[in-house]
């Protein structure tokens, strides 16, 4: 049985997190330098998108939280997930990507793009049924 309770579907993808990139963000290293140096890091990506968007800088914040949404799907796929399935929100390494996904969501809400919005909240919801309330996005 997966953590969401699915017999018949598929295993939850837990990313294997970049420790370097953990720690230096842990560390209060400037996250542009550690995006600069992790590119792959999603989490990097998702504390830029959230100060951005923290920040008031809409699009800046929509752009940081796709280059991270998309680099977690890749890391996604090279670990298995095939466009669906649990990826659950407690366990930590997964958390860069969700929390990407929930920065472009509302970013998205903000410019307009209620497509956009819906689909990550949609997104959201295939990942973790949880992970947009932990993230604090309504439905």
């Amino acid at each position: 049985m997966t953590s969401f309770g699915d017999l018949l579907g598929p295993q939850p993808t837990l990313l294997p997190g970049d420790d370097d990139a953990e720690s230096e963000l842990l560390d209060k290293r400037d996250p542009a330098a550690v995006a600069a140096d992790h590119p792959t890091a999603s989490i990097a990506w998702a504390y830029l998108a959230e100060q951005a968007f923290a920040d008031g800088a809409t699009i800046t914040a929509y752009a940081y939280a796709r280059t991270g949404y998309h680099r977690g799907l890749d890391q996604l796929r090279r670990n298995g997930w095939k466009g669906f399935g649990p990826v659950p929100f407690g366990h930590e390494p997964n958390q860069g990507f969700l929390r990407c996904v929930a920065t472009l969501a509302r970013a998205a809400k903000e410019i307009g793009e209620t497509d956009e919005y819906a689909r990550c909240l949609d997104l959201l919801e295939d990942c973790d049924p949880r992970a947009a309330e932990q993230l604090g996005l309504d439905h």
